[in-house]
């Protein structure tokens, strides 16, 4: 990943963080890990919203959540169909998952796009925000922001207040500071 992009990350005032193709999280601030600890290098965003209870109270509107992200997934492979990760992250969700079974035989195929969203914060309560991806390379940069001056908007910079006082551990990647590489979360 390029180094401009962890740069980046650590300027942003939002939540924001660097994802894979297959949705791996590559890199993040410390305001998306407040937002959710699921947004930390390591873990796996369609694994975490398929199989993770926290995570799935986390979006007010899980059911649509998940329609849009296997079929941005199918886009995401596209011919790429021997790739280790994909086969990887499709063989675990369908031994895993019901709905993802459900979702994949559909054969939906489209982009994630941005947009707004609605979530559930376990500390701060709902959040109204906005998603912009941003592509970087092979990679995309996501947003989180809300309306200015907005009640979200207050709950983020609370957030932003409690990040700063968290203590984060040191990742690279998916390399952890031990140097194990991981996608799985710790």
């Amino acid at each position: 990943m390029p180094a401009r992009l962890h740069q980046l990350l650590a300027g942003v005032q939002v939540p924001a963080f660097v994802e894979g193709r297959a949705f791996d999280v590559l890199a993040s601030n410390r305001l998306a890990v407040a937002l959710s600890p699921r947004l930390q290098p390591g873990y796996n965003r369609l694994r975490s919203l398929l199989l993770d209870p926290e995570e799935q109270a986390f979006h007010q509107d899980w059911t649509r959540a998940t329609e849009g992200f296997i079929a941005a997934l199918r886009k995401s492979i596209g011919d790429d169909i021997d790739n280790p990760r994909f086969v990887e992250l499709v063989g675990e969700l369908a031994l895993s998952s019901e709905r993802f079974r459900t979702l994949w035989a559909r054969h939906d195929v489209r982009s994630l796009e941005g947009g707004t969203t609605t979530v559930n914060h376990p500390v701060v309560g709902e959040l109204r925000l906005h998603r912009d991806k941003l592509p970087v390379d092979d990679l995309l940069l996501v947003l989180y922001y809300a309306d200015q001056g907005s009640e979200s908007d207050e709950k983020l910079r609370l957030l932003a207040s409690m990040a700063q006082t968290t203590p984060t551990r040191t990742r690279v990647g998916s390399q952890t500071a031990e140097g194990n590489s991981r996608l799985e979360p710790q």
